[in-house]
Order: C-alpha cells, then structure tokens, then sequence
C-alpha cells in the first residue's frame, strides 16, 4: 500500500512531498499524471506547482487529466486524498471541494509563513491538534484566495468542513491576518468525506525537523500529513 503523489508537468512540490512523508515514517511515490494510481493507493497527495503553467486559470486543465477521475474514484472509497497549494486550486476544479481560489488581494505572490487556527480537529488531517490550536505554515502563491458564495460558506460552516483559518499568533481571526483576502479567512476546507481536503499553505515545507528553526515553520505540518500515516 502506498501513497500517490501525483505529478503533472509544472509541478515543482511533488519531491517536497515525498521527502516529508518518507520522514513520518510513510510509504509514499511519485506518480506520472498520465501512469494514473497504483492499484494499491493507501493515499493520494496533489502536490503545489504551476500545472500546465496556470494557464486558462490555476488548476483548470489539471482538473480535467484522466487521473482525476482516479483521485475523485479513491476519495469516494475512502482513501485519504489532499490538495495543497496548486493542488488545492486542482482539487476545487476537479469538484472535489466547494469554492474556488482566485488572484490574492494583492495582485502579487506571496512567499511567508503565516499562521492558521485549527477550526476542526475531528479529521485525518488534524486529528494532532485541538480545535482553536494555532499552527504555523509557510504560504506560496499567486491565487490562493479563496472565494465561495455566502450560502454555500453557510453550508461549510453548518457541516462542519472548514478545516483551517487564518489568523494571528494569538488565534484571532482578522483581516490583518488574512494574507491573501480569502473569505472569512478560510485557508483549508474538507469535502463531502472528512478523508479530503485542500489547503493553501504548505504542510510539506514544515514537517522536517532540519529546516525548522527560530526562522522557519517549525514542523506543524507533519501533523496535517499524519492523516497519511498508519
């Protein structure tokens, strides 16, 4: 049993993904978008980058390759499945979750870390934490906001399904904490199973203990990547 990374051309997250994995103890490859999933996927990670180099919009045409009729097949039979960054953008494409994520405030990428409050702990993903824990992350993009109509955020909240927020150090949920002006600083959301997820920041870039330091991320992000552990 393994978990699937799935690289597509553009992708430049997928080795970040694997070596945070292989770190935590899982057993984890990366796989050619169009060599689809193994039979035995335990898992599947899509990964961030610039598939198909953004074009149409971040997401669009990865969305659309065969291979995710597989991702969308495994998430139905239970198989933990998450999109983070470029792969969140694939996974809200492809209908895996509700929204969409679009151009940040600033009209610019943003490189930092940030730092998000646990909204639901009672998933794969967060099962480390407790709700309102505040965990930190680094951010990388250029269209991370994340957008959604007011009834179907209504919904998410209803349902329990946003995973993360930003927010500040102290866990408050303001706009000054709110790099990118997604709605209601949502930064993760799950879909209709708690076994899938998506989310902006990047949990691969903050999980190994040699990068982690005073100027780092620390290593809240093996917490989110222990959903993929046995």
């Amino acid at each position: 049993m393994t978990v699937a990374v799935v690289r597509f051309g553009g992708s430049n997250c997928d080795r970040d993904a694997l070596a945070a994995l292989e770190h935590l103890g899982v057993d984890a490859e990366i796989v050619w978008h169009a060599d689809g999933l193994p039979e035995d996927v335990a898992g599947v990670v899509v990964p961030g980058g610039f598939s198909y180099g953004d074009y149409l919009r971040a997401g669009a045409m990865a969305a659309r390759a065969p291979v995710m009729e597989e991702v969308r097949a495994a998430a139905e039979a239970g198989v933990p499945v998450l999109g983070v960054c470029n792969g969140a953008q694939i996974g809200s494409e492809s209908g895996l979750t509700p929204g969409a994520f679009t151009t940040n405030r600033s009209a610019r990428f943003q490189c930092e870390h940030v730092h998000l409050r646990v909204e639901n702990a009672d998933t794969p993903f967060t099962r480390a934490f407790d709700a309102g824990d505040v965990v930190s992350l680094p951010i990388a993009h250029g269209e991370g906001r994340f957008e959604i109509k007011d009834d179907a955020l209504a919904a998410l909240e209803r349902d329990d399904r946003v995973l993360f927020r930003y927010c500040d150090a102290d866990g408050n949920v303001t706009d000054a904490a709110n790099p990118n002006g997604s709605k209601d600083n949502v930064a993760g959301v799950l879909g209709e199973r708690e076994t899938v997820a998506v989310l902006m920041p990047h949990p691969e870039r903050a999980t190994l203990p040699d990068v982690a330091g005073p100027n780092g991320a620390g290593t809240d992000g093996a917490g989110v990547l222990a959903a993929f552990q046995k």
